[in-house]
């Protein structure tokens, strides 16, 4: 049996890489103010801090290494593709853990931390050092308008078409290491839901969304997301 499933990853799938989840009591947000940080507002008041913020973060994310769940979603992709079908992997994660694992085709709804943007011209080219304000585009060779590209509060979400095509068309709806607290990720639940997608969460407690998921399993990324990928892939030989 041919399957299309559409994976929604969030800050948990990376938390056993190292990488800090945003939400919960101990959480980037909890110890770090998000309307100075990740604002556009906070980037025009104060751009030195937000560039060193987003520095430290690029570290860390450079730093950091796959794990089994990200390997595991790569083997998914590879094995669905073998058998005629389709991983549409959407993250909300900003770091790079699912192409180091091997992951092929992954959409970045809310950017990614190895991109810089010009806010002069728009390029976005791949960018693993630091910024600073003096930093000057590639491209165009403006001066001090280079920022992450990461998308900030109050600002719209990437490749959204692309998403909601893909999610009509999946037959497997599954999110992984989410808060269910984001919109509009947090609603592609109610969405896979109306078009009677089957639905699924694999995450370590329960989401503020929990109860729009038709199955939930409780544990660590490492270990439920591969038992569900040999689930997944025994049933489609």
């Amino acid at each position: 049996m041919t399957r299309n499933v559409f994976v929604l990853t969030g800050a948990g799938i990376s938390a056993e890489s190292g990488l800090g989840t945003f939400r919960d009591t101990e959480g980037v947000w909890a110890r770090f103010d998000p309307m100075r940080l990740a604002t556009p507002e906070g980037f025009a008041a104060d751009p030195v801090l937000v560039q060193e913020f987003y520095n430290h973060r690029r570290r860390d994310a450079r730093a950091a290494a796959p794990n089994p769940a990200h390997a595991a979603l790569a083997r998914l992709e590879a094995g669905l593709a073998e058998r005629g079908g389709r991983l549409f992997l959407c993250t909300q994660n900003i770091d790079d853990l699912h192409e180091r694992a091997g992951s092929r085709h992954v959409v970045h709804m809310h950017g990614e931390l190895l991109r810089a943007r010009c806010t002069a011209c728009g390029t976005e080219p791949a960018w693993h050092e630091d910024l600073t304000v003096e930093t000057a585009c590639p491209h165009c060779a403006h001066g001090g308008g280079m920022r992450p590209d990461v998308v900030w509060f109050g600002e719209m979400p990437k490749h959204l078409d692309a998403i909601d095509e893909a999610l009509a068309e999946a037959d497997l709806f599954v999110a992984i290491g989410t808060s269910g607290a984001v919109y509009p990720a947090a609603g592609y639940v109610a969405q896979a839901r109306a078009f009677g997608i089957p639905t699924l969460a694999l995450t370590l407690e329960a989401a503020d969304n929990a109860g729009m998921f038709e199955a939930t399993r409780l544990g660590r990324a490492s270990e439920t997301v591969p038992a569900f990928v040999d689930e997944v892939l025994s049933e489609t030989r």
